[in-house]
């Protein structure tokens, strides 16, 4: 048994598990999809089942720290967005607060990662490509129960991400991750932006954050608990 081990719930391709791993700590994850390009060991299912399951059998205490990005298209920027322009109405799932109160059950610090948008949770850290030198700004809000860290400052952007926005075309240090057409980034062009190498598949790439974000994130988590960091 590992000292240092994360549960990466609803973790589509591994974004998130790859930075975790980097910063030194075993993952396993959960998603209710077949992900084969998962670059670690995780359970097919439904990841509120499943960490209830944990908790139910005590399992859970394996486990040192607990990711979750849940679903909530309901209030995404894009999706508010674009049915708002669209007169478009129609329901998406929201799994934020069922997916919180079960890691406060849990007992272990977590953190449930959100893109910017409408989104209930608390944006204790919010995260951008440029922080790190990538090729995509990439903006997401974490919030931390149990834990907590200071929050870094948000450097100016270098110009805009490239591509079709309001019938305008801009060129720009950074390619739009998400959707296609309009000048979005290629596959190739996520990858090498985000620090994503193990899979191709357009979907899991446009729903990733990128590695950088997490091993930051975990390294954060090890000195708040005054430990040593791989």
């Amino acid at each position: 048994m590992t000292t240092r081990r994360v549960l990466d719930l609803f973790s589509c391709a591994g974004g998130a598990a790859k930075g975790y791993a980097d910063a030194g700590f075993a993952v396993d994850g959960c998603d209710i999809a077949d992900r084969p390009n998962y670059p670690f060991p995780y359970h097919r299912g439904d990841a509120l089942e499943y960490l209830a399951r944990l908790i139910t059998t005590g399992e859970i205490e394996r486990y040192r720290l607990v990711h979750a990005s849940p679903p909530c298209q309901a209030k995404a920027a894009l999706t508010v967005g674009t049915n708002r322009s669209q007169g478009w109405g129609g329901t998406h799932e929201d799994l934020v607060a069922p997916t919180r109160e079960l890691l406060n059950a849990s007992g272990l610090p977590y953190v449930i990662e959100q893109p910017n948008g409408k989104a209930e949770i608390r944006k204790d850290l919010t995260l951008c490509g440029e922080m790190f030198g990538l090729g995509v700004l990439r903006h997401r809000n974490f919030e931390l129960g149990g834990w907590g860290v200071v929050r870094p400052a948000h450097p100016k952007h270098r110009g805009y991400v490239r591509g079709w926005r309001h019938g305008v075309y801009r060129d720009g240090p950074y390619v739009a991750a998400y959707g296609e057409g309009g000048g979005k980034a290629t596959v190739t062009e996520m990858q090498t932006a985000m620090g994503i190498t193990w899979t191709d598949v357009h979907e899991e790439l446009t729903e990733a954050i990128p590695p950088a974000f997490a091993r930051w994130i975990g390294r954060a988590f090890l000195t708040a608990r005054q430990e040593v960091f791989a």
